[in-house]
């Protein structure tokens, strides 16, 4: 029996397939007018970029309103916690990548809480091209720094001038005819400088409310107060050791394999956590409590011979999101507390030594045993 399709028209069905399923391709992914204006390559003038920043501000309407990205994303440094990334954070995110890649997140986010606010979002495909430029450009300007507020140094500059003043009037020039202007300024004066100068000389090494902005933005008070999270879950070194310790990123994954989206940083902060995760890198928190190298302090002396609460110095944690320095670490506080806190001796092994104070509370000469009874003031206690 003769063949009816012959090998060569196979062949050529073939090529027929092929270059049509080509075809296909091309026309399904074909750049639509809309979208080439998010893909292709421009070079933008100042004038775009100009604008680029005002849409970001908020400062040109859309229809009837204006989206103020600012208004989420600061700009400028900030004391106060924003669950929000700042504008730097995602301008140096999306650096490498495209205006597509900035549209898909403005306009179908996935986060639920980006789904929330970006939900009346009615920006153009030219509109996130330009506002990519300024973020772009954002990368080289950076967050704007706060001025320093300097009422006190300038005070201090006022009131040295004006002593100095009557101290010359009252001894060389002589020209107020007023004799008793003069000591009541150098009295005034002088003593809001002494004042200025003894304090902040007290304070030289101390940072109390130390509060340093973290890589990542953890909350205290959801982990350990919300969710009821020991802090030596965390700090686990805490009991045996001289540091409490900084938790390794493991320590975090225990829980944020699974828990992938915040109730108000949405999926940004604890994508950070999985980020340093799958680079195998640590995160590097910064240390609140700092004290001098001369100062020896051990965890382990306090929580576990001492049973003291981590309140006691650390204030309540879990009701605060950011951690702050409460206390101002100075000796005097130290001592003030070693002479105030009363020792367990009852089922401490620790104390068992202190015979002879045991046989004092025993026999009712004493009710109790402070921590300076037991060297807790002596120098080479603390400093070594």
């Amino acid at each position: 029996m003769r063949n009816s399709f012959p090998a060569q028209n196979i062949k050529y069905f073939l090529l027929i397939v092929f270059f049509s399923g080509i075809c296909i391709q091309v026309h399904s992914n074909a750049i639509q007018k809309q979208d080439s204006v998010l893909i292709k390559e421009r070079v933008l003038s100042a004038e775009d970029l100009i604008r680029g920043e005002r849409l970001f501000y908020g400062l040109v309407y859309q229809g009837d309103k204006s989206i103020n990205c600012a208004g989420c994303h600061n700009t400028r440094e900030s004391d106060t916690l924003n669950w929000n990334p700042n504008a730097l954070e995602i301008a140096l995110k999306y650096k490498e990548k495209s205006a597509a890649d900035l549209s898909r997140v403005l306009l179908k986010p996935g986060g639920s809480k980006m789904v929330q606010v970006h939900k009346d979002f009615q920006l153009t495909p030219e509109d996130i091209v330009l506002i990519k430029a300024y973020m772009d450009e954002f990368t080289e300007i950076g967050l704007k720094e706060n001025k320093p507020v300097i009422t006190n140094l300038l005070l201090f500059i006022i009131a040295s001038i004006l002593f100095l003043i009557s101290t010359i009037d009252l001894t060389i020039s002589k020209i107020l005819k007023s004799r008793w202007i003069n000591p009541v300024i150098l009295f005034i004066t002088g003593t809001f400088i002494t004042y200025t100068l003894v304090v902040n000389s007290i304070a030289i090494g101390r940072s109390k409310d130390y509060a340093p902005d973290q890589p990542v933005k953890f909350s205290h008070k959801i982990h350990a107060g919300q969710n009821g999270t020991d802090c030596i879950y965390c700090h686990s070194s805490a009991p045996y050791s001289k540091s409490a310790g900084i938790p390794p990123v493991n320590v975090c994954m225990n829980c944020h394999l699974l828990v992938r989206n915040g109730t108000r940083s949405g999926t940004n902060e604890i994508a950070k956590v999985l980020r340093t995760f799958e680079e195998k890198k640590s995160i590097e928190w910064i240390k609140v409590y700092n004290l001098p190298d001369h100062v020896f302090f051990s965890h382990a002396q306090h929580v576990s011979a001492g049973e003291i609460n981590c309140r006691k110095c650390h204030g309540n944690v879990e009701e605060n999101d950011v951690i702050r320095q409460v206390t101002d670490m100075s000796m005097g506080w130290c001592i003030d507390c070693h002479r105030n806190t009363k020792v367990n001796f009852q089922g401490n092994l620790f104390y068992t030594q202190y015979t002879d104070l045991m046989e004092k509370i025993k026999k009712g000469e004493i009710d109790s045993v402070t921590v300076d009874m037991i060297g807790g003031i002596e120098c080479m206690k603390c400093h070594y």
